[in-house]
């Protein structure tokens, strides 16, 4: 059986047009959520305290090579939708295979953009057609040390 959190992008602007008519917040953020840890927990519920419905992007597995190289991922999508699932703080999820979210953003127009604050703010993408839709992007505050890339070297460091 599909999990019904897991959506396509058609699905996902109805849904978000349903939400909207209903007066709902919409929340999203995106990443490639690669090896979940604290830092992306603590952004879920950053972000879903910014609303009423959490909407998560995932890059694909190939838009996640073409960022971070041929070792990457270390989870396919398959897996990495199946622990997000799990994850009660988000509502919905989508993937997207471009190497930004813009298109995903532009076209639901979310009412909060959230991003890590490792991000500056000059460097989130799908700023301007945020704001200039009325909405609001939100920084989370980025807890040091908390990455999935520091992580796989000080794992990689053990076994040297």
């Amino acid at each position: 059986m599909r999990n019904t959190k897991i959506q396509n992008l058609a699905h996902l602007k109805k849904i978000r047009n349903r939400l909207r008519r209903h007066g709902k917040t919409v929340v999203f953020t995106n990443g490639c959520f690669d090896l979940i840890h604290g830092g992306h927990i603590a952004l879920f519920k950053k972000a879903k305290a910014c609303g009423d419905v959490l909407v998560v992007a995932l890059n694909t597995d190939a838009s996640i090579r073409k960022l971070k190289g041929p070792s990457r991922p270390i989870f396919p999508l398959k897996e990495r939708f199946e622990v997000l699932t799990a994850i009660a703080d988000i509502d919905f999820l989508t993937s997207f295979s471009e190497a930004t979210p813009r298109r995903i953003i532009a076209a639901l127009l979310p009412d909060v953009l959230v991003k890590g604050g490792d991000w500056g703010t000059g460097e989130i993408v799908g700023r301007a057609e945020v704001e200039a839709a009325g909405g609001r992007v939100v920084r989370a505050p980025y807890l040091r040390g908390h990455s999935s890339t520091h992580i796989i070297r000080k794992i990689l460091r053990g076994f040297s």
